[in-house]
């Protein structure tokens, strides 16, 4: 056996990448939790609360060599930046739709990240695609235009999730900054705006923090957890599996969100979500297949 095998085969990579993953696909039940909190001042609480987390986390990781690893380029500060305010806007409509009995589109919208990654691959990165890329990009698109059809209008939820999801991946993939400490950047330029937010939003008497329940206080301090636990383990996982490996695992959060929206909080799946759904996920199948051929062949090496 290899030492690429091994780490293929590595169990700890494994159960961290599953640990990610299932603690994804259960996070809309969480933020159901916050459905009566407006989704701006959970997004604020989410900065807030992560900033002193993630540094608690990096210091226990780095040491003395936090201050260092801290000092960032100012054009990589500038794009971070840019990064940050693409997730925020990924996180505020990921919540206002979980508050707003729209789980199954968080769900649609997360399934077409791969193939959104695929496009902006071939516009931003100069890869090429392969004709069943191409058909997969092409059937995925049919199905949204359908269920934007049948729905009368363009599924936006579904469709700024994936879009703004892969473009900071993009973002982020181009940047020479690691996971953790780009994110501690991305949330710490947020920490001033969140924070003047929620002081206008006291002003006006409209904060729900310390004036609802002790149960949503929690809640919206442990928006902290949610945020940062799942990409340590994340990040275990990566370290230990390669990414053709890996890139299977991302399809169990929103397998997860899906059925939790349709058997647990009752929402209704339409003729016109039965088509999108079945045609992102053929669409998957098809860009799927030949990385599962290669990473088979590098476990047979």
């Amino acid at each position: 056996m290899t030492v690429g095998t091994e780490q293929k085969l590595d169990r700890g990579g494994v159960t961290a990448a599953l640990a990610a993953f299932v603690f994804w696909g259960l996070v809309p039940i969480y933020y159901k939790g916050l459905q009566n909190v407006g989704a701006w001042e959970v997004l604020a609480h989410r900065v807030i609360w992560s900033v002193p987390l993630l540094l608690l986390f990096l210091a226990i990781r780095d040491g003395r060599k936090i201050w260092k690893k801290l000092q960032l380029a100012p054009r990589n500060v500038a794009w971070l930046v840019l990064s940050g305010i693409v997730v925020s806007l990924n996180w505020l409509v990921f919540v206002w739709a979980v508050a707003n009995d729209h789980v199954l589109d968080t769900s649609l919208g997360y399934f077409g990240t791969p193939l959104v990654n695929v496009v902006l691959g071939y516009l931003f990165l100069k890869e090429r695609l392969n004709t069943v890329q191409i058909a997969a990009v092409a059937v995925a698109a049919l199905g949204t235009i359908y269920l934007g059809w049948y729905l009368g209008g363009p599924p936006w939820i579904a469709m700024t999730l994936a879009i703004s999801f892969g473009v900071y991946g993009l973002l982020r993939k181009r940047l020479p900054v690691g996971p953790m400490l780009g994110l501690l950047w991305e949330i710490a330029l947020m920490l001033v705006p969140a924070s003047l937010y929620l002081l206008w939003l006291s002003s006006q008497s409209n904060m729900q923090f310390l004036h609802m329940s002790t149960g949503i206080d929690l809640l919206l301090i442990g928006s902290s957890i949610i945020t940062v636990v799942p990409l340590i383990w994340f990040n275990m996982a990566a370290q230990k599996l390669p990414l053709s490996i890996l890139g299977f695992f991302q399809y169990l959060a929103p397998s997860m969100s899906f059925l939790i929206a349709v058997f647990l909080f009752g929402e209704a799946f339409t003729p016109g979500h039965a088509v999108a759904f079945t045609c992102r996920w053929l669409a998957l199948v098809m860009v799927s297949i030949e990385p599962f051929q290669r990473a088979r062949r590098r476990m047979r090496g």
